[in-house]
């Protein structure tokens, strides 16, 4: 798609409302005739600075036009954000009118929609203002201001159960079983990499040991821990006793309020994996199907039965971790409406404390981003969702967290739903950047967070497990600043505080 952009070089903020509205379209910045074109352009007077698009899809033209009070510029940052607010608006506004298709998220193009809601209701709005905000100035439908709106109180909640020194703590194992087409994570089939799994404990137990002896000197307290991938029951029952052993040895978990392992593949899940999970104290888990039809696992590379999830989720409730979570995805290879809604009844039929669904994204790096065979039409997937929502709330469950991601089909959204009382604390805690979140693994980034300013420290870790063990020295070196990141954090408070 042609982009012309007048009076302004805000082409980031143009380029991702164009990647929403028009999903495929790529910017074409020499103009060669193309049918498809925006114009984009800025006007700033004393009073207003006004945003004005006109947009030209397959021979249908359209106008949209935002504006905002001049005088509300208080600084370059504010000036900046709003400037690309109504470049958005105006963008919305004409693709719209083009087209005639609405989107169920608007102009908001950002992937943590809660955490506007929460941050409007912080600041002291009330809980219609919040609503009239998403719904006038986004256009978001009223379908998702509600989903929004429901993840933003239970952000709310989790945060005042957080001190100054909370942290969370992220394990990445990044082995699977097999690789299922969707999938862009660094992860290695377990089978070509079997020798690469104990070298790379032997890594992590080094991190570990690194972050434990920093954690003391930074005054930071262990409030959660997820241990993610790939699939971390991949390892044998031996291998996860031994981890977690060494974790617990190793680090003061006198505030740990939540233990997660993402059992994920239910071909990982065995009787004496969830005995050590449950024995070292993880009392969360997740039992991840994604689909509950035999065509579907298939087209989307797993190896393992419909019938196989029963076993799993069978064997997991029997170890006694009171909480479980079911992942599903709306949008796979050769699903239907009918068939996503078949897998969605199962699943509660099961009863989990917790369901996400997410919507299938299209991302770098997946062989279906390639391949884009059989995929439902972005209108049947929102059909999907739309099922999914209805039927989760009167089930009982609500929207705890939410966010979005790029290529993402219909430019919808996951959800994690729950049962009251069963958040995942770190879930929200991630989503909504409510602390310092320390990744150890292959893969890993650290956040090191400043809620009350929003200042981020990211800390990458190599991406391959080879290179990871490679470089380990490195990476535990990369972790010292946390020391002086958390501090600062807990000195400016202790000021406030007297």
């Amino acid at each position: 798609m042609f982009l012309k952009l007048i009076n302004h070089e805000y082409k980031y903020a143009v380029e991702q409302m164009m990647m929403v509205v028009f999903p495929g379209q790529l910017p074409e910045y020499t103009d060669e005739g193309q049918p498809r074109r925006a114009v984009s352009s800025l006007r700033e007077s004393s009073v207003w600075t006004t945003a004005y698009t006109k947009v030209t899809w397959d021979g249908q033209e359209g106008v949209g036009i935002s504006r905002v009070k001049t005088d509300t510029f208080v600084d370059d940052l504010t000036r900046d954000r709003m400037i690309q607010r109504i470049l958005k608006q105006s963008f919305y506004k004409a693709a719209v009118a083009c087209t005639g298709q609405p989107l169920p998220w608007g102009a908001l193009t950002g992937i943590r929609p809660a955490k506007l809601a929460s941050k409007a209701l912080k600041d002291g709005a009330s809980e219609k203002e919040t609503i009239r905000m998403f719904q006038n100035e986004f256009f978001v439908s009223p379908a998702r201001t509600a989903l929004a709106m429901d993840a933003a109180k239970a952000s709310l909640a989790a945060e005042e159960k957080l001190a100054d020194n909370d942290i969370s703590l992220y394990l990445g194992i990044p082995f699977c079983p097999t690789r299922c087409v969707y999938c862009s994570f660094v992860s290695s089939d377990v089978k070509r990499s079997l020798k690469l799994v104990e070298p790379y404990l032997e890594a992590l137990n080094r991190e570990i040991d690194a972050i434990a002896d920093l954690l003391p000197q930074a005054g930071a307290k262990v409030r959660t821990i997820y241990i993610g991938g790939g699939t971390p029951t991949t390892l044998s029952a031996k291998q996860l006793e031994q981890l977690i052993t060494h974790l617990r040895n190793k680090l003061d978990l006198s505030r740990l309020a939540e233990f997660t392992v993402e059992a994920g593949r239910p071909d990982t899940i065995t009787e004496d994996k969830m005995k050590v999970l449950y024995d070292l104290g993880v009392d969360r888990a997740s039992v991840n199907p994604q689909s509950m039809r035999d065509d579907v696992l298939q087209a989307m590379g797993r190896s393992h039965s419909a019938r196989d999830i029963f076993t799993a989720y069978d064997i997991v409730r029997k170890s006694g971790i009171p909480v479980v979570n079911m992942d599903l995805i709306a949008g796979l290879p050769k699903d239907t409406v009918e068939g996503f809604r078949y897998t969605l009844d199962t699943v509660l039929g099961l009863d989990p404390e917790n369901i996400t669904v997410h919507t299938l994204a299209l991302k770098k790096g997946a062989r279906l981003m390639m391949e884009r065979q059989g995929l439902p039409s972005g209108e049947e997937t929102s059909a999907m969702l739309d099922y999914a929502w209805d039927t989760l709330r009167k089930s009982g469950q609500y929207p705890y967290y939410l966010y979005r991601q790029k290529y993402m089909s219909g430019a919808l959204e996951n959800i994690g739903w729950c049962k009251p009382g069963t958040e995942g604390l770190y879930n929200i805690c991630i989503m909504e950047e409510l602390h310092s979140i320390l990744a150890l693994g292959a893969g890993g980034s650290t956040k090191l967070t400043d809620p009350s300013t929003g200042k981020i420290l990211r800390i990458a870790n190599p991406k391959y497990p080879q290179q990871y063990m490679e470089r380990i020295d490195t990476i535990c070196k990369d972790k010292e600043p946390l020391v002086s990141f958390q501090r600062s954090l807990l000195e400016r408070s202790n000021h406030h505080g007297l």
